[in-house]
């Protein structure tokens, strides 16, 4: 009796991986690379928060003193969170307060740095999107090499479901 050769098995799916396990947004071959992600959303929470807290407020010289402590320990936390090359794009965009800044000071430092980590975010999203398309294309590629069906979503009509 005349044995059949064993059927080749089907080529396996990509997966995704979990964003928390990447240790990187962005690979250094891409440019800047922000480390710790979850750190930078949370410093631009606190120093957004900060931002509208001067502008309804009139601090004293102690709480400008104060102030300005908090933010000049959030740009060393932010430079802890990013590559080399942002720390000194940082570095370019910051200058430091005097020992007690003026409320305009603080504000437009804080603007400043709003606006700044807004960007990298902008960023971050936007290199995320190219990912995701480039990923995307790749896996499709593979599919019609192999001859496989495309992926949900690929411009196949489906069936509607009993709720359409």
């Amino acid at each position: 009796m005349p044995t059949r050769p064993p059927e080749p098995e089907p080529p396996e799916e990509p997966q995704a991986q979990d964003p928390q396990a990447l240790p990187m947004i962005l690979s250094p071959a891409q440019g800047p690379t922000v480390e710790q992600p979850a750190k930078l959303i949370r410093i631009a929470s606190m120093v957004r928060e900060l931002l509208q807290d001067v502008r309804q407020s009139t601090p004293d010289e102690a709480g400008r003193k104060r102030l300005r402590d908090i933010y000049e320990r959030a740009l060393t936390a932010l430079k802890e969170g990013v590559s080399k090359e942002l720390q000194d794009e940082l570095d370019t965009l910051v200058l430091p307060l005097n020992d007690t800044p003026s409320e305009s000071e603080i504000r437009l430092a804080q603007a400043q740095l709003v606006g700044w980590l807004e960007g990298l975010f902008q960023g971050i999203q936007a290199a995320l999107w190219t990912q995701h398309m480039q990923a995307r294309a790749e896996i499709e590629e593979m599919r019609r090499r192999r001859g496989l069906p495309p992926g949900p979503g690929d411009g196949m009509p489906r069936d509607p479901g009993q709720y359409l």
